[in-house]
């Protein structure tokens, strides 16, 4: 099924570096395809399913040629009920990160497989604790990683993930944006 898999064209609809790499790490050779999406939701749906609602609202963008797959994604963070988007500013950023510190959250990425004949959507969560952080460490994080373009405002690959994360339950890739196990078995069977 692999040797089928790395023949197929693939498209990954994403400008995130970190899902770019995520994908290469799997051996597979894909494009890069991507167009503006307006990325707001109705307020009807539950914070766990926004992550798969944005992902197919992706991918119905695009119109497929029969040997082309698809692969959209969202990642939320969700604390609680509430969704933690990217920040718009370093304020917001700080706000997010002290609601986050000490607590454990949720990590939802939704994916999209598409063809021109078929579709599957999946979600992966993963459980992130933070120990508590320092508004020094917060501080330090924004100003010399500038997490505005990450959900939550952290990268867990980064230092803030490498000093203040305690504990992780699930899928580490999934936290980075790609549930890798999950999509790979999904691209098997496509």
């Amino acid at each position: 099924m692999f040797k089928n898999l790395i023949n197929k064209k693939i498209i990954l609809a994403s400008k995130s570096s970190r899902r770019q790499e995520l994908l290469k790490g799997l051996g597979l050779s894909f494009e890069i395809k991507t167009k503006e999406i307006d990325e707001d939701f109705p307020n009807t749906i539950e914070a766990c399913n926004v992550a798969t609602f944005l992902a197919k609202k992706k991918a119905k963008a695009f119109e497929l040629s029969i040997d082309e797959i698809l692969i959209t994604s969202d990642t939320t963070v969700l604390l609680t009920d509430r969704i933690l988007n990217k920040p718009k500013n370093s304020q917001e950023a700080i706000e997010m990160l002290q609601s986050l510190s000490g607590n454990t959250h949720e990590v939802c990425t939704g994916v999209c497989i598409k063809s021109a004949n078929r579709e599957v959507i999946f979600s992966d969560f993963t459980s992130v604790t933070f120990k508590p952080l320092s508004m020094n460490e917060i501080e330090y994080y924004i100003k010399h990683f500038q997490p505005f373009d990450k959900a939550g405002s952290y990268g867990i690959q980064e230092w803030i993930g490498f000093i203040g994360i305690e504990k992780i339950e699930g899928c580490y890739y999934n936290v980075m944006g790609l549930p890798l196990s999950k999509l790979y078995q999904e691209l098997l069977d496509f």
